[in-house]
């Protein structure tokens, strides 16, 4: 099976994705992230501090996390699709006051709704 790597229509519909969901990160717009993940137990999301695996996993810690100081400067981003229903989504970012590199890692699928992240990773490292 051969795919088509980053089909350039492809490619701008996943940053599109991908820029709303940092607006919705930073905005603290739990209602967009919450649609933009995956309703599905086997999503899941790996952070900096926690492990969440399930959909409503991932909708409580954003119920309950801190919405403010969210603010980050992103760097390195890599958007790669593969055919026209995959793609994974890699940033790097710092935050005000923080020495640390924080990493991120979307893997996002075409379904019938849209975009949605099925997988994502969140780690911090030094800088």
């Amino acid at each position: 099976m051969e795919y088509a790597i980053n089909l350039p229509e492809v490619v701008a519909e996943v940053t599109a994705a991908f820029q709303r969901y940092e607006a919705a990160l930073t905005g603290n717009d739990v209602a967009v992230l919450d649609e933009l993940f995956w309703n599905n137990p086997n999503t899941l999301r790996y952070g900096a501090g926690e492990n969440l695996l399930g959909y409503e996993a991932i909708k409580a810690f954003r119920l309950a996390r801190p919405s403010k100081g969210l603010e980050r400067d992103l760097m390195n981003t890599v958007i790669t699709t593969y055919g026209r229903d995959y793609a994974t989504a890699n940033t790097e970012f710092t935050r005000k006051g923080e020495t640390r590199i924080g990493r991120q890692s979307h893997t996002w699928l075409r379904l019938p709704e849209g975009w949605r992240i099925v997988a994502a990773h969140v780690s911090l490292i030094s800088a």
